[in-house]
């Protein structure tokens, strides 16, 4: 029976690579708007919009959708025994996390609705 890349040893390090950048790009983010304030809303737009920025932010925004699934699935596999509400559970999970990644997508690419 072959696992899956995202289970055991692999979730875990998945697991600790994204803490580490998620803490990484937190203190990155908070000493750049405490040493660089953006004086207004369009000062801000444009140092999001800069490569500097909106690669860093990119990448914050898929390390913390991999580690909400692989902890929020970890949870769900573990304490929810009924298979009908576990895939229930794991398919609306999906659904919501999809739809971040959706509104990241679109909040970064400037998009208006």
């Amino acid at each position: 029976m072959k696992t899956s890349p995202v289970s055991g040893l692999g979730a875990w390090l998945i697991q600790r690579f994204t803490a580490v950048y998620l803490l990484f790009f937190f203190l990155f983010a908070l000493a750049y708007w405490v040493f660089f304030p953006p004086a207004s809303y369009d000062a801000w737009r444009g140092a999001m919009s800069s490569a500097a920025l909106a690669v860093p932010t990119g990448m914050f925004f898929i390390a913390l959708l991999a580690h909400a699934w692989i902890g929020l699935r970890d949870i769900v596999l573990d304490y929810v025994k009924p298979l009908g509400l576990r895939v229930a559970m794991l398919a609306l999970l999906a659904l919501g996390l999809g739809g971040m990644a959706a509104w990241a997508v679109l909040a970064l690419s400037g998009a208006r609705p």
